[in-house]
């Protein structure tokens, strides 16, 4: 996976980054799970802290851009994001046997 980050700007109102960026892969089209790994051992934060919005992809090309929210913590994040986008992409909790 080739990751380019095309826009990163402040928002200091909610305390985040917002990440523009274009990926450029092989093969199959790379899970959610896998683009916020990448993303946040390129900017160096956890993966709680991060967000993924929106991810485009053409017919026929193995790219595709996105953008993505950097919080500076999980609590803020929390305190912004609605639940299920900051469920989205994160493993699901096993379930214990009974």
């Amino acid at each position: 996976m080739d990751f380019e980050i095309t826009s990163d700007k402040r928002n200091e109102l909610l305390s985040r980054r917002e990440v523009q960026f274009t990926l450029k892969y092989d093969g199959a089209t790379p899970s959610r799970m896998q683009i916020i790994g990448k993303l946040c051992a390129l900017l160096n934060v956890k993966e709680h802290q991060v967000t993924l919005d929106t991810l485009h992809s053409s017919f026929g090309k193995t790219e595709l851009t996105g953008s993505a929210r950097v919080y500076e913590s999980e609590e803020s994040r929390n305190k912004t994001e609605r639940p299920h986008l900051a469920a989205r992409g994160m493993p699901k909790p096993k379930e214990e046997a009974a």
